[in-house]
């Protein structure tokens, strides 16, 4: 399929669908980034709306919004590493609520379903956080904090736990936490009106060796969860117990074709399509050879995956990446080249085609999409 043909059976399968807003993380260590972004994308076109500053900052690395889309969360760099609350505004303005400090090497947030718990990764610290959020949207006390152990067999990356995200399931039972350092992802029983976290049984499941777990992806139907490994350029697929919320792995394979050239790429990213057909991953090339790409896979019925495109991301430096409510579109961040960028997700088979729609900002590292359901 050509790719303006793409684009134009795109246009008519959102047919209906508004202006999408969504928001920027930034590194405020760039000279042309000041803090938080937010811009709009046309649902039946994929043109970007202007993009501009939503709320100063200092680098606001990840966001995470609360879901009544009245409140949005940022992992910063105040004070070595807290957390920080705002208020956002019908224009994508943002207003400050408060801000606590977290902990350090701040790299991840998330909210849970009732919007209350406000869980935070250290990545320097190899802990979790969890601060309970009030009614107003801010930010009260901490309710919870655990610290990981155990290490990995690189001896440069893996010698202590490294904290890299958190995840709460659909039902608000279980949260799932990325260990880089340990290979590990944790999972514990999650009361939300407490706050609290308790081990589960069993407390972790593995990755193999090496692989350093990053994100963390569950299927619609929440039976799969797909876990990319940032060092070993690699997804993990686990079949998850959604009344215990064990991890069961089924297959691992890799993020980029077979014999290439893998020396220096990292993965990033990583979303399931809203339709559950299809999982994408983001694969940095660190090393500056220009072989940053995205890596499309065709999830079967059985939850396993088959990769089915890896294309050049169009940017440098793919940090962060995500997908559109309507699910016709994928916008990717340039950490390095100071650009977004948009692809459209072809309806058919979920494979991308890169459109000529960008827009300037310094430094981008995570997107979040206002949900719909919060208008």
């Amino acid at each position: 399929m050509k790719p303006v043909i793409a684009v134009l059976l795109l246009a008519t399968w959102s047919a209906g669908a508004q202006s999408e807003r969504f928001y920027l993380g930034t590194h405020t260590d760039n000279p042309l980034s000041h803090g938080i972004y937010t811009g709009t994308l046309d649902a039946q076109t994929g043109r970007l709306g202007p993009v501009r500053l939503a709320a100063p900052a200092v680098s606001p690395n990840f966001l995470a919004l609360s879901p009544d889309g009245k409140y949005l969360y940022a992992v910063t760099e105040t004070n070595g590493g807290s957390v920080a609350a705002f208020q956002m505004k019908t224009d994508g303005r943002l207003d400050r609520l408060n801000e606590l400090v977290a902990g350090h090497g701040v790299c991840h947030v998330s909210v849970d379903a009732t919007g209350h718990n406000v869980f935070v990764a250290n990545y320097s610290d190899g802990s979790i956080v969890d601060f309970h959020a009030g009614t107003n949207g801010v930010l009260e006390k901490r309710t919870a904090f655990v610290a990981f152990t155990g290490s990995g067999p690189n001896p440069a990356r893996q010698t202590k736990p490294y904290a890299h995200a958190t995840y709460t399931d659909a039902g608000n039972r279980h949260v799932y936490a990325c260990d880089l350092g340990s290979d590990h992802v944790w999972v514990f029983d999650f009361d939300a009106e407490r706050g609290t976290l308790t081990p589960a049984n069993p407390p972790f499941a593995r990755v193999s060796p090496g692989s350093g777990p990053r994100h963390l992806a569950f299927s619609p139907s929440q039976q799969f969860a797909y876990v990319n490994g940032e060092m070993g350029l690699n997804v993990t697929v686990f079949a998850r117990d959604v009344t215990s919320g064990a991890l069961t792995e089924r297959q691992n394979l890799s993020t980029v074709p077979l014999n290439s050239e893998s020396n220096g790429l990292a993965t990033a990213e990583i979303f399931c399509h809203p339709n559950g057909k299809w999982l994408y991953v983001s694969n940095r090339d660190v090393a500056g050879k220009g072989r940053d790409s995205i890596s499309v896979f065709k999830i079967g019925g059985d939850g396993l995956l088959e990769r089915i495109q890896t294309l050049p991301a169009n940017v440098k430096i793919p940090r962060g990446f995500n997908l559109d409510p309507s699910g016709c579109w994928l916008v990717a961040c340039g950490q390095d080249d100071n650009r977004i960028r948009v692809f459209a997700i072809d309806p058919y088979n979920g494979k991308l085609t890169a459109t000529d729609q960008t827009a300037l900002v310094g430094a981008p590292m995570c997107v979040v999409f206002e949900s719909p359901k919060s208008r």
